[in-house]
């Protein structure tokens, strides 16, 4: 446990900073289901705006420092090419 005032202090900063990142990556991952989701169904007009909606939380995601570039590259990547492969 924290002994010092600073230790102390960077737990509850700590402890803060964890709560926000975890309501971040859950609103990716909701933004990422809906675009599987409409991948599944098959309409491809929905996976689009899905996709659309779900690309500039991807990016804030990688500002913010939830998640590495090249991984958000990586399922963008992915999800789209599916996309796009519907119909």
């Amino acid at each position: 446990m924290a002994n010092t005032p600073q230790a102390k202090k960077r737990a509850r900063q700590n402890e803060a900073r964890f709560q926000v990142n975890k309501a971040r990556r859950s609103r990716i991952r909701t933004y990422l289901r809906k675009v599987e989701e409409a991948i599944a169904s098959g309409d491809k007009d929905a996976a689009t705006s899905a996709l659309r909606a779900a690309q500039p939380e991807l990016m804030r995601g990688v500002t913010k420092g939830v998640y590495h570039k090249n991984t958000v590259a990586r399922k963008m990547s992915r999800l789209s090419s599916r996309v796009k492969a519907i119909g």
